[in-house]
């Protein structure tokens, strides 16, 4: 099966544009009257419902951030009320208050639609064997993957994060032949099936959904090459639904937006300002069909790029090229913009690493010392000190090109750095201590 819902996945440019007008004209109605928040933030701005007439109208509109929701912790941004939210999840977010998200039924179904539609765009059908190694609870990921493979018809396997030597087992004899996970989470899951003598060719598997995380073309290859599977990038965020907001098809040529559910735009992130397609910036998204907790411009912070030409797929929705960094994960060393991903990206191409690191920022005598752990790749940890030391120049070498700025690089043995069942933590900044 091409398409899970051919018409909202193939429609016009004009046809989607023309759904998106009529649908955020009632959500700025909606929200208008059931929020608060959004209306003493539009009766500030002196914009009434009734001035949002078409998508062109979207800039006047405010727009939300992540501390809107935890200034209204936990449920004053909730549009519908208590005894019509039938799931409640909370953001995994390791600052500040979480951020709370409420689901209606309808919101319920929508995501599993969403979800059904990414998913067979992947290359998910109704005989595939699903092994869910998201986390499920508060988190969105697992539960949501999950609705959208039953939606689907195919068998999901629930099995969560954890206990990886069980989840291989559990690969192997069950038949998976798709693995949902988060990237980093699917390295650690290839090396220790390499560890316990397991080859790709042992198991079924074949596809990968992976997400959650900024993960760069280099993983997906190493990932891809590991395990022998296509690698696919799946988008989401609590506040905006969860997993499914995008997708890439088999193409693997940008993420796909539902954009029936959901308009997209890219800002520049200092100023707010709507740039043109193709521009990478900050994608802003404001949800179109949710009841429980609609959002309008929410800010993700994640960087991206939007296209809307038709992908060799003949699907007709803009797509999101991979999430390159966040503008608040974003490191500032010496004045130059520096994303752990382009960090990640020059240790794949050097041979003789593993795509496990760690990046830790010092300040010594009021200067920003950039520093990267790499963990050596177990052929060349047994040779030479003269062949490590060749391996840190070259790093050091590109990271120069690539950043313009100088870091120390130091290798590390092989599995000394700390491994993540689920979103790994690359980044120790120790100038906010």
């Amino acid at each position: 099966m091409k398409y899970f819902n051919e018409y909202a996945e193939t429609m016009s440019r004009d046809e989607i544009r023309n759904i998106q007008s009529q649908k955020l004209c009632r959500l700025v109605k909606y929200v208008y009257t059931n929020v608060p928040h959004y209306r003493e933030k539009m009766q500030k701005i002196g914009l009434l419902p009734g001035d949002i007439k078409s998508v062109d109208d979207l800039k006047l509109l405010p727009f939300t951030y992540k501390q809107d929701l935890r200034d209204t912790y936990p449920f004053g941004m909730f549009a519908a009320p208590m005894e019509q939210i039938v799931r409640i999840h909370a953001s995994s977010g390791t600052t500040g208050k979480q951020t709370v998200v409420g689901y209606t039924a309808h919101d319920i179904d929508m995501w599993a639609e969403c979800l059904a539609r990414a998913l067979t765009s992947a290359g998910v059908t109704r005989g595939d064997i699903v092994q869910i190694a998201y986390g499920y609870g508060l988190f969105t990921g697992g539960l949501g993957i999950h609705y959208g493979c039953e939606k689907i018809g195919a068998s999901v396997i629930p099995i969560s994060g954890g206990n990886t030597k069980r989840q291989i087992q559990t690969m192997v004899d069950f038949g998976t032949t798709v693995l949902a996970c988060t990237p980093s989470y699917c390295l650690y899951i290839a090396e220790t099936m390499a560890e316990m003598g397991i080859k790709p060719e042992d198991t079924k598997l074949r596809l990968g959904i992976f997400g959650a995380e900024p993960w760069s073309e280099q993983m997906r290859a190493d990932i891809e090459r590991s395990l022998g599977i296509k690698a696919i990038d799946i988008y989401g965020l609590s506040e905006v639904m969860g997993p499914g907001v995008a997708c890439e098809c088999e193409a693997q040529d940008g993420m796909h937006i539902q954009e029936d559910n959901f308009i997209a735009e890219i800002i520049d992130p200092d100023t707010g300002e709507v740039l043109p397609e193709g521009s990478t910036g900050e994608i802003v998204f404001t949800t179109l069909s949710k009841e429980g907790l609609p959002l309008i411009r929410y800010c993700t912070h994640d960087i991206s790029q939007l296209v809307t030409e038709r992908c060799s797929c003949g699907r007709t929705t803009a797509r999101m090229k991979k999430v390159t960094g966040r503008s608040d994960d974003m490191l500032i060393i010496r004045g130059v913009n520096v994303f752990p991903s382009q960090i990640e990206g020059v240790l794949l191409e050097v041979a003789g690493t593993t795509p496990n690191y760690q990046i830790i920022v010092n300040r010594v005598d009021n200067m920003d010392v950039l520093e990267v752990q790499v963990e050596m790749n177990p052929s060349i940890f047994s040779d030479e000190v003269k062949e490590v030391e060749n391996v840190e120049q070259k790093i050091r070498a590109r990271l120069d090109t690539v950043l313009g700025i100088n870091a120390k690089v130091r290798m590390v043995e092989p599995k000394t750095l700390v491994r993540s069942e689920g979103k790994v933590k690359r980044v120790i900044d120790n100038r906010r201590i």
